[in-house]
């Protein structure tokens, strides 16, 4: 299963997939061996979305993962964007990840609010975390908009920055309307 798994990466495939696809008697004994699987440490797996899983470790000790790619971010979609259903998975180098695999997620850039140094279709890898110390540069849900900001903590609150100095600051008025999904790790350019 976990050979399937691996070979199904960046198209992951449903529970009754992985069924037929082994000649497997019922989705039970499939979830059954996921859980296995999940156990043992190969596997990470969102209980709410059967196909986002991320291979975490396999038998081969591949050098290789996959990260969910989750959309566009304005630097976007409205509301969360780690909901569990990723747009896409691409392949990583571990070697190139300094935390935990599970916690790497990525979306693309969209806009110039933080040229010069992320641009516009840049992949930014970040990792999952929803606090931030300040000057950590953040992908967050403010007000139903996925925005890639710079994140400050001040005397009259949370402020929202942008690099490109024709965008004005955000003063986050409640705390509740912003989520933050993680920390922006690193940048791949598109260019």
């Amino acid at each position: 299963m976990l050979e399937l798994l691996l070979k199904n990466q960046a198209y992951p495939l449903s529970i009754r997939e992985i069924q037929e696809a082994l000649s497997i008697s019922s989705t039970s004994v499939v979830a059954h061996h996921l859980k296995q699987l999940e156990r043992k440490g190969y596997l990470s797996r969102d209980p709410a979305n059967p196909r986002d899983y991320k291979i975490i470790a396999d038998p081969d000790d591949s050098d290789i993962f996959y990260a969910n790619v989750y959309g566009m971010a304005q630097c976007g979609p409205n509301g969360t964007i780690l909901d569990g259903h990723p747009l896409e998975r691409l392949p990583f180098a571990k070697r190139l990840i300094t935390f935990p695999l599970e916690q790497v997620f990525i979306v693309a850039a969209k806009g110039d609010s933080m040229e010069p140094k992320i641009k516009e279709r840049d992949l930014v890898v970040a990792k999952m975390q929803s606090g931030a110390d300040t000057g950590s540069i953040i992908v967050g849900v403010h007000n139903s908009k996925v925005l890639i900001k710079q994140y400050h903590i001040t005397k009259e609150g949370i402020i929202l920055t942008s690099y490109n100095p024709k965008y004005a600051p955000i003063r986050v008025v409640r705390e509740e309307d912003l989520i933050i999904e993680g920390i922006v790790k690193s940048v791949i350019s598109y260019a």
